[in-house]
């Protein structure tokens, strides 16, 4: 008799599921693309270790892919959405990438302010829709036989049960709610000041050893919309400019303030080209997402921040023993060290710098770029504001920062320890903050009223404040086109050198030739005009002396291209000869230049 074979075992209970794996839209895109291009199925899906059938899924919805794609932008989608309100979507898009910047910039966000921002947004988009209606209803009354059909924008509520999809849709797993420890903040930040004063007290800290760093950032070309003319804000493509960058403040209870730091988009910026750096009124440093981070922290610390406190305080004959205060933000690194300093993390609400400060730097920097747009316009009243506005730059911009620094006295800056250390605070001595930026900003309103116009006519105090509570929430100001911007149209800006500020050519033949020519025109212009033979004789002799330095510059280059091969990229160097160039920044042009004709010319 044959023996009982066991019986094979049984698993029973369902089987486990397999994990599907959701594919994002924008690589859906990649594979669409490379059909389009001719690629087999077959081909695709051995490169990208799918299946047939599932690229053949993707041709299918190519249509529906690619509307979701083009209407969003976003990079995390991973469904296709359909029979959905497109100013929804549009708005969601935004206020994503509104998240991400702010995220960037270390700017706490809580549930209740994202779905405020999310109203915002969804109210504009809408505007600019009914906008769009009304100009088509016009276009269409003198087209006749034309219509035109759009989507009428729908009541948006922004509710909680959205927010839960929204942020599944998007895969935004770590909103948290940072403000929700409000409460708890303020009652650590009352009790500080006396353990601070214990920590002075322990160290032998005097107010010229104890500083106290905070960051900012700052919209240095961004005025409010009835600051323009109003042909000006209604002509086609018109957009107020949103221009940002971030401030490193640093100052001690005695009232000293240190040059700041700056961090700025580019490196050489076209109107700081060829610039010594180290002399500006700012520490120069740049990031292309002009953010705050660990590595620009260390850099302002040990090249900006110790250099400047051991030439203090060896002014004032103290010893390098430095107490240096700062906020628990992320782009802190925890792991700074120096010899003699000693790095204190402020709870929340209590930053010196903060306690007016800022916002007073702010209101001085909006008065005096009113006042930049008043001379402007003094010498010829006819200049629009908006050629003044284009002409202003980041160089201009740094000499309005140096102007609002030496606004700021050191009463005033001793005048904000008041909060964490009041002992080291003189009471009475110069204005407070709250002063000087009402001041600031009634000053702003009066050389508004100056060049009058529709839209500088009974502008208000409001008008400017909008401009100066943007520290907790700068990308309120971003216009709704920049957050709607698909990602691949932005990468492509970013990479053409025609939309940024960077490098532009030197001094050539022909630029110095067009010197010449304009200052001999302005020698003769003063002396056919002015009366006065010796005043126009000593201002041509002062163009002579000023153009001096350009006419050897000018002459070295008529005789440079003579050396060099006409036919050749680049000049050959030989073993026996050694070209030497003049020290000059410029670009060298490879045919000689007609010396007749520009003696004629000069």
């Amino acid at each position: 008799m044959l023996p009982k074979r066991s019986a094979p075992l049984v698993f029973i209970g369902p089987k486990p599921k397999r994990k599907r794996k959701m594919i994002p839209l924008y690589e859906k895109v990649k594979i669409l693309n490379m059909l389009r291009e001719g690629m087999k199925f077959s081909a695709v899906a051995r490169s990208y270790g799918m299946s047939e059938s599932t690229i053949r899924s993707f041709k299918k919805e190519e249509a529906k892919i690619r509307s979701t794609v083009s209407l969003n932008g976003s990079q995390t989608l991973k469904r296709v959405i359909s029979n959905r309100n497109k100013y929804i979507v549009r708005m969601e898009s935004a206020l994503v990438r509104w998240i991400t910047q702010c995220r960037e910039k270390n700017i706490p966000l809580n549930t209740v302010a994202m779905m405020e921002k999310a109203r915002e947004l969804y109210q504009e988009l809408a505007g600019e829709c009914r906008q769009r209606d009304k100009e088509d209803t016009t276009n269409d009354d003198r087209q006749q036989g034309e219509s035109t059909s759009s989507e009428e924008p729908m009541e948006f509520l922004a509710s909680k049960g959205w927010f839960d999809r929204f942020r599944k849709r998007y895969q935004l797993k770590s909103v948290s709610p940072h403000w929700e420890s409000a409460s708890a903040d303020v009652e650590a930040a009352s009790k500080y000041p006396e353990t601070f004063k214990a920590l002075v007290q322990e160290k032998g800290y005097k107010p010229e050893q104890v500083f106290n760093m905070d960051q900012t950032g700052l919209f240095w070309k961004k005025m409010p919309t009835r600051m323009f003319l109003k042909e000006e804000a209604g002509a086609p493509g018109f957009k107020g400019q949103n221009d940002w960058v971030v401030l490193i403040m640093c100052g001690n209870a005695a009232g000293f303030l240190m040059k700041p730091a700056l961090i700025y988009k580019s490196a050489n910026p076209r109107s700081l080209k060829n610039k010594d750096k180290s002399l500006l009124p700012v520490f120069w440093m740049h990031n292309s997402k002009v953010s705050m981070s660990k590595a620009r922290v260390t850099e302002w610390f040990f090249e900006s921040f110790i250099p400047q406190a051991k030439l203090y305080l060896s002014e004032k004959g103290l010893d390098f023993n430095i107490c240096l205060t700062m906020d628990k933000a992320s782009c802190h690194p925890v792991d700074l060290f120096y010899e003699g300093v000693h790095i204190e993390i402020l709870p929340p609400n209590i930053q010196p710098l903060d306690q007016g400060l800022v916002q007073t730097f702010k209101a001085l920097y909006t008065r005096n770029i009113m006042q930049h747009i008043v001379n402007g316009r003094s010498s010829d009243g006819t200049i629009p504001v908006g050629e003044l506005w284009k002409k202003f730059n980041i160089a201009t911009a740094l000499q309005v920062i140096q102007g609002c620094l030496e606004e700021l006295k050191p009463e005033t800056v001793n005048a904000c320890w008041k909060k964490l250390w009041p002992e080291c605070v003189h009471e009475g001595e110069g204005l407070s903050t709250e002063e000087i930026q009402r001041s600031a900003v009634d000053k702003a309103v009066n050389l508004a009223e100056r060049l009058g116009g529709a839209r500088f006519y009974n502008m208000t105090p409001d008008d400017l404040n909008d401009l100066l509570g943007t520290k907790s929430d700068p990308m309120a100001v971003i216009d709704i086109s920049d957050l709607t911007k698909p990602a691949s149209e932005e990468a492509e800006q970013e990479s053409d050198p025609s939309q940024e500020d960077g490098e532009d050519k030197d001094l050539s033949f022909e630029r110095l030739s067009v010197m010449f020519k304009m200052a001999k025109d302005l020698q003769g212009m003063v002396d056919a005009w002015d009366p006065d033979m010796v005043r126009a004789l000593q201002f041509k002799n002062a163009i002579d002396a000023a153009m001096q330095t350009y006419e050897t510059l000018l002459t070295t280059v008529k005789k440079l291209p003579q050396r060099l091969h006409i036919t050749q990229d680049k000049p050959t160097v030989s073993s026996e000869e050694t070209i030497e160039y003049p020290e000059f920044y410029g670009l060298l042009p490879l045919e000689a230049p007609d010396e007749e004709a520009l003696n004629e010319e000069l």
